[in-house]
């Protein structure tokens, strides 16, 4: 059996610390510094953010992705309001209900298909308002890029904004992998987020080479007026800040967080045309960004896992879910496919 590569497929969460920004931890492991984001390294973050995002935008770091959702919904937020989402979103799949816990709010699961929400999704809900039985829909969370893998072209974001916005609804945006999307699509950031009319996003540090960290960016300065207090009661307010915001300035400079998620995008590129003259991989569709679905035989699914661990996607479907990460190789993504076509065509 093929040796099995040195790195897994199973998630960008599964890479180690980009050596960069292992080095911005080192060079701000020095001395003292005070806490709770007092500090040097926590004002150029923010600078770098508002670089990128305009001046007037109001950026609070947190310690993981689902915490940053929460803070971000939360401030947006009255508990008898609803949260409109795709039924496969990360805040209804994968967060053990810490959204609706938390922000003490109902999550409105939308069938997309796609992963994607367009208005007509939301128009179906909008019966809902003013009627004091039934929750109130406040706000749209969608994910660039989706949980499957799937993208939102800018216009595709705007329209959607101005339905929400026509509406009274606000737009969240889980930017879990945004760097991902930016990269694939070959647009800057503020034309995705800030040009769309975005009203709040979470920007993701722990999938593209960060030891941990995401920051929670208001677009819309208001809506943060008790983001610090709702970060703090979250457990989200991290002591010693220095060492997340050392991470984003370093991620944010020359680029680094594009060429990141470029290069996870293209092994993934590679990893689908190397799959796809494999006999019994069918692979579901070409990968837009770092994740790739295909199809496989039922029974070969825990040999591979238990040579080279990954997540099904869809047992039903015998559907898996390989991703590339930023320290993914070519000759990882080459030994992976000769050990997945080894095994497979036992079981074909």
């Amino acid at each position: 059996m093929a040796t099995p590569p040195s790195t897994l497929f199973a998630s960008d969460n599964a890479s180690g610390v980009h050596p960069v920004l292992m080095e911005a931890l080192l060079a701000a492991n020095t001395g003292h510094a005070l806490a709770y984001g007092d500090d040097e390294w926590t004002k150029r973050a923010i600078t770098r953010f508002r670089d990128l995002l305009g001046s007037d935008a109001e950026i609070v770091f947190a310690w993981g992705g689902t915490g940053a959702n929460v803070v971000g919904l939360q401030c947006l937020l009255a508990p008898w309001q609803a949260v409109i989402c795709p039924d496969t979103a990360h805040i209804a799949v994968d967060e053990c209900g810490a959204p609706e816990r938390f922000t003490g709010c109902k999550l409105i699961e939308v069938p997309t298909g796609d992963g994607k929400l367009l208005p007509v999704h939301i128009e179906r809900h909008l019966h809902l308002l003013g009627d004091e039985h039934h929750v109130q829909p406040r706000v749209v969370s969608i994910t660039e890029s989706t949980e499957f893998g799937t993208l939102y072209l800018p216009d595709e974001i705007a329209d959607l904004a101005e339905f929400a916005h026509s509406h009274g609804l606000l737009v969240h945006l889980d930017g879990a992998r945004l760097a991902n999307a930016v990269a694939a699509l070959d647009v800057d950031l503020r034309s995705l987020v800030v040009e769309t009319d975005v009203d709040v996003l979470t920007f993701g540090g722990t999938k593209n080479g960060m030891m941990y960290g995401e920051a929670v960016v208001f677009l819309r300065p208001e809506l943060a007026a008790n983001a610090h207090f709702v970060r703090k009661q979250a457990g989200q307010l991290p002591s010693k800040m220095r060492f997340v915001s050392a991470q984003f300035e370093a991620l944010l400079a020359d680029d680094l967080w594009i060429r990141n998620a470029d290069h996870a995008n293209r092994m993934t590129e590679r990893l689908a045309e190397r799959m796809a003259s494999v006999p019994g991989v069918d692979v579901v569709r070409p990968p837009e960004v770092n994740s790739l679905f295909a199809r496989v035989p039922a029974a070969a699914i825990r040999p591979l896992q238990d040579w080279s661990f990954f997540w099904v996607w869809d047992a039903a479907e015998s559907m898996v879910r390989w991703m590339c990460s930023f320290d993914t190789t070519e000759d990882d993504v080459d030994c992976f496919v000769e050990g997945v076509a080894e095994i497979v065509a036992a079981y074909r």
